[in-house]
């Protein structure tokens, strides 16, 4: 089975405990971030890696397999 490695509104609302709805502003804010440096960016979605960061402090040096 494919890892897909992006986050939807359902995933981060599951993760965090909110509404849908405040899962999406959450994304937009966290897609802003991400324009702002640069970045392409998917509207509803946030890359998993990054949720990871922000939320966790985790980072790719970080985990281990």
């Amino acid at each position: 089975m494919k890892e897909n490695h992006m986050m939807t509104a359902e995933d981060v609302a599951k993760e965090l405990g909110v509404s849908k709805g405040h899962a999406y502003k959450l994304i937009r804010e966290l897609n802003g971030e991400l324009k702002k440096a640069g970045y392409l960016v998917i509207a509803g979605k946030v890359p998993k890696a990054f949720w990871e960061t922000k939320f966790y402090g985790y980072n790719q040096s970080n985990q281990t397999a």
